[in-house]
């Protein structure tokens, strides 16, 4: 019981490390597995026993006989079905080539790369090579985001990692998956011609079982079978379900049937999916920090030795200084990254829990049925996850810095509320070359900004992954635009720091309208307009027109203008340089105006004669 609650408790924290120190939790769980395991035997026990010890030896530990591998193996399945259901093919048809040819080109560089690596340098089998090279073709996103959260980037080098994390995921499970089971029908004796009607067997089970049941649930999920409260739950048990009943038909191929159901329920049309994805995820960082310290615990010492030498040194820099940079340089070929930007990419490339997880399951499974070399396939994988993490966490920043990628200014603008006007304004800013993000709820809202070409983001202001989002970190001013008074406070209280270091800014309330004395600092756009009438202008002028101003005096003209007619609005003050600066409710304080400038304003166009006059 003790060692049970104490890994569950260790987990934990381990999790709050990483979210503490911005890193990944592979790092402290890992390390803390093996703190308590083989670190722990071998130097901090008196009598030789691991702190933690999984596999029960007769005297202590958890898990008697083989269910450490059934633990692990479904706890696998779980995983890898939440990763099948983040894989979205449009996604893929829309991220771009340059991501496409990562995922495919690159894989197959890693791949047969890798292999050969492991193949000379160790002198392992093909197959264990090949095994070896499958498991670390993914970097999951759990690793990528912590590491780039924190550093400023062009939109496209972090959209590039982001989705390459993302997509990689599930194809490198997937193909780690197939040569797992290519080996493990024969033993990894010679592939006769059972041994391939074996595996034909297991890839066209997995297959169907997974395809065929992810519709099942889908429909039962669509037809309301099953209430709302018992949905998530039975959704996993459906999980584990096919799992083993695909593994009964083929043996081991309940790992590819949860695969390809999390995949094709993942591109389905449930309203259910955002539920059963938020589920899956907190059950999947309980069985992640679970999983880990176990799987790093039951590490031996002895197998800690056998890659204790210069050929690990060697394969480690073979994988991260020639095969990851000769991918995305074979990848990017044609493509608008510059050097520097491809130098970055091929610089960050950690490798996650999915490797480390299946690379665990693998080996010890394989290691029992007698398989040569099998011994390898865990501490191997271990020692490029931990490498490749702690190299990209402790340097990314730095390297960033140096080859140039790094964004010493934060120009992005985050927009909290999509209606019309933010969408209005939103539009007007992208076609003016400014990296715009509009946030919202509703999704409607959503969709049309989408339909504009504008970058937008279905989300709630409350949720905390908002700040996990790396393609926001050129991101440095923020406008809090919603209906809700209470929403753009908390918008500014709470994100102004990490999104609006240039500036942050909120629509007035009608309080402070009928209050001047109470127009505050970050008041947005004009002290005597609220959401209420900038919607209506919106209504009324749906279009943003430009004026020049020439000089200080005449600008404090357009803006007592602007103040004095409900139907123009300011919004921006556009130096003769193309940059936009957004006017606060504080809008005759302004000390840029030079020559050349323009007034950017909401509203109907200005009546020159009016103007004329008002200058008199």
């Amino acid at each position: 019981m003790l060692e049970l609650a104490g890994i569950i408790i260790l987990g934990i924290l381990a999790q709050w490390v990483a979210w503490k120190f911005k890193i990944p939790a592979i790092l402290p769980l890992i390390l803390i597995g093996l703190l308590v395991g083989p670190i722990a035997a071998e130097f901090l026990s008196h009598d030789g026993t691991k702190w933690i010890e999984p596999i029960w030896n007769e005297k202590e530990g958890l898990f008697p006989g083989e269910s450490l591998f059934y633990f692990v193996s479904l706890a696998i399945s779980i995983i890898l079905f939440e990763g099948g259901l983040t894989l979205k093919l449009s996604e893929i048809k829309n991220v771009g080539p340059v991501i496409t040819k990562l995922i495919t080109v690159g894989s197959l560089v890693t791949f047969f790369g890798a292999a050969i690596a492991a193949r000379f340098i160790f002198d392992l089998s093909w197959e264990i090579s090949f095994l070896f090279s499958g498991l670390i073709i993914v970097t999951g996103p759990t690793v990528i985001t912590p590491i780039l959260r924190n550093i400023p980037l062009k939109k496209d080098v972090s959209a590039v990692l982001k989705w390459e994390g993302i997509l990689i995921d599930p194809i490198g499970a997937l193909v780690a998956v197939l040569v797992y089971e290519f080996i493990s029908v024969d033993a990894g004796g010679e592939f006769t011609k059972t041994a391939l009607i074996e595996f034909g067997k297991i890839v066209l089970f997995g297959s169907t079982f997974g395809f065929t049941f992810a519709h099942a649930l889908n429909l039962i999920l669509n037809k309301k079978l099953v209430p709302h409260y018992l949905m998530n739950v039975f959704t996993l048990a459906a999980v584990l379900g096919v799992f083993v009943l695909s593994d009964a038909f083929a043996h081991e191929s309940g790992l590819l049937a949860v695969v390809v159901m999390g995949m094709v329920l993942g591109n389905s049309n449930s309203p259910y999916l955002k539920d059963i994805l938020y589920f899956k995820e907190s059950l999947s960082v309980l069985l992640i920090s679970i999983l880990f310290i176990l799987l790093a615990a039951n590490i031996n010492f002895d197998e800690l030795l056998l890659i204790y030498n210069w050929k690990t040194v060697m394969l480690f820099a073979a994988v991260v200084f020639l095969i990851r940079p000769l991918g995305v340089f074979l990848s990017t070929m044609g493509s608008t990254l510059k050097l520097n930007e491809k130098l970055f990419i091929s610089w960050v490339g950690p490798r996650g829990i999915v490797a480390a997880g299946i690379a665990s399951l693998f080996g010890l499974k394989l290691a029992s049925i007698g398989v040569v070399g099998a011994e390898y396939i865990t501490p191997l994988v271990f020692v490029i996850v931990l490498g490749t993490v702690l190299l990209n966490a402790t340097t990314a920043r730095l390297f960033a810095k140096l080859v140039g990628v790094f964004l010493t200014q934060s120009n992005g603008i985050l927009i909290v509320g999509a209606s019309k006007v933010s969408r209005l304004l939103g539009h007007y800013l992208e076609s003016n070359g400014r990296h715009v993000v509009l946030i919202d709820s509703n999704q409607n809202n959503i969709a049309k900004a989408k339909e504009l070409g504008i970058e937008a983001l279905n989300t709630n202001i409350y949720s905390e992954t908002l700040t996990d989002n790396i393609e926001l970190n050129d991101v440095g001013y923020l406008m809090a635009m919603t209906g809700n008074s209470d929403i753009n406070k908390y918008a500014i209280n709470k994100f102004s720091k990490q999104f609006g270091e240039n500036g942050a800014f909120r629509l007035v309330t009608s309080e402070e309208i009928n209050n001047p004395e109470k127009n505050p600092k970050e008041g947005l756009f004009s002290h005597t307009d609220d959401y209420t009438n900038l919607a209506e202008v919106t209504r009324k002028f749906p279009s943003i027109q430009e004026i020049e101003v020439n000089d200080k005096d005449h600008y404090k003209t357009l803006i007592e203008i602007t103040n004095n007619d409900k139907d123009m609005i300011p919004l921006f003050l556009k130096d003769d340089e193309g940059e936009f600066h957004i006017i606060s409710s504080n809008n005759t304080e302004i000390d840029d105006v030079g020559d050349n400038c323009k007034l950017v304003y909401l509203g109907k166009p200005f009546d020159v004669e009016e103007v004329a006059h008002e200058e008199d």
